[in-house]
C-alpha cells in the first residue's frame, strides 16, 4: 500500500511539472514588442530662366519651347556702318542673360545643346557662322567683349562643334535668384552670303545639377 501511495505522489509531481511548463510557454508567447520608423523624401526643384533684356529681376522668363513657352528673341544690332540688312562679312551681336531661378535648390552647369534654323534651301544657314561666348552680368555684348574660348561655335547654323560647359557657380535660394551669366551671340555672314533670304535660327541651352 505504502508503494502505490508513493507512485502516486511521483506521478503528482510529473503532472504538476507539466502543467508549469505550459504555463512558462504561455507566458513567454504574451510578451512582444514592435519598433516602427517612417522617412519623408522631398524631391528638390530647378528651373532655367532667361532674359534678353539684361540683369533685371523683373525681365526673367522660362523660354523652354519643349513646355510650349516662345523662345526668346534676340535682337541683333547691327553695326553703326551696316545700314538695313547683312552683307558678306558682317558680324552682328546680341546679348542674352541666364540665371537659376529662385527656388532652384542646386547648383548647374549651362552648356548649349544645338541650333535650329531655317531650312537651308531656303536661306542662309550654310553662309551664317557663330560664336557664343559667356560674359560678366554687366558687361556688354560687342566685338571688344566677344573673345577669348567661346563656349559653343559653328561654322554654319546648323553645325555646332566646340561646345564647352559653363558653370552657373551661385546657385540660388528659396527667395533669391542664382547670378546671372550674360551670353554673348556673335554671327558672321560669309563671304557667299545670298541676297534677299531671311534666316532664323534658334538655340537650345540646358542647365544640368551639379549636385
Amino acid at each position: 500500500m505504502a508503494i502505490n501511495d508513493t507512485r502516486r505522489k511521483v506521478l503528482a509531481v510529473l503532472a504538476g511539472g507539466l502543467v508549469l511548463g505550459v504555463g512558462v510557454a504561455v507566458t513567454l508567447a504574451a510578451w512582444n514588442d514592435s519598433e516602427f520608423a517612417t522617412g519623408t523624401f522631398t524631391a528638390g526643384s530647378f528651373n532655367l530662366e532667361g532674359s534678353v533684356a539684361g540683369d533685371v529681376d523683373a525681365s526673367y522668363s522660362d523660354h523652354n519651347v519643349d513646355d510650349g513657352d516662345a523662345a526668346a528673341t534676340l535682337a541683333f544690332d547691327l553695326p553703326a556702318n551696316i545700314v538695313g540688312n547683312m552683307s558678306p562679312g558682317d558680324v552682328v551681336y546680341e546679348g542674352f542673360w541666364v540665371r537659376l531661378a529662385a527656388g532652384t535648390t542646386t547648383g548647374a552647369d549651362l552648356v548649349a545643346a544645338g541650333t535650329t534654323s531655317s531650312p537651308a534651301a531656303t536661306s542662309n544657314t550654310d553662309h551664317l557662322g557663330y560664336s557664343i561666348y559667356a560674359l560678366a552680368p554687366g558687361a556688354t555684348c560687342n566685338a571688344a567683349s566677344a573673345v577669348g574660348t567661346p563656349i559653343a561655335t559653328g561654322a554654319t547654323l546648323d553645325a555646332q562643334a566646340g561646345v564647352t560647359t559653363t558653370p552657373l557657380l551661385e546657385g540660388a535660394t528659396a527667395t533669391a535668384a542664382g547670378t546671372a551669366v550674360q551670353l554673348c551671340f556673335a554671327v558672321t555672314a560669309d563671304a557667299t552670303l545670298e541676297q534677299g533670304l531671311a534666316t532664323t535660327a534658334t538655340w537650345e541651352f540646358t542647365a544640368t545639377s551639379t549636385d
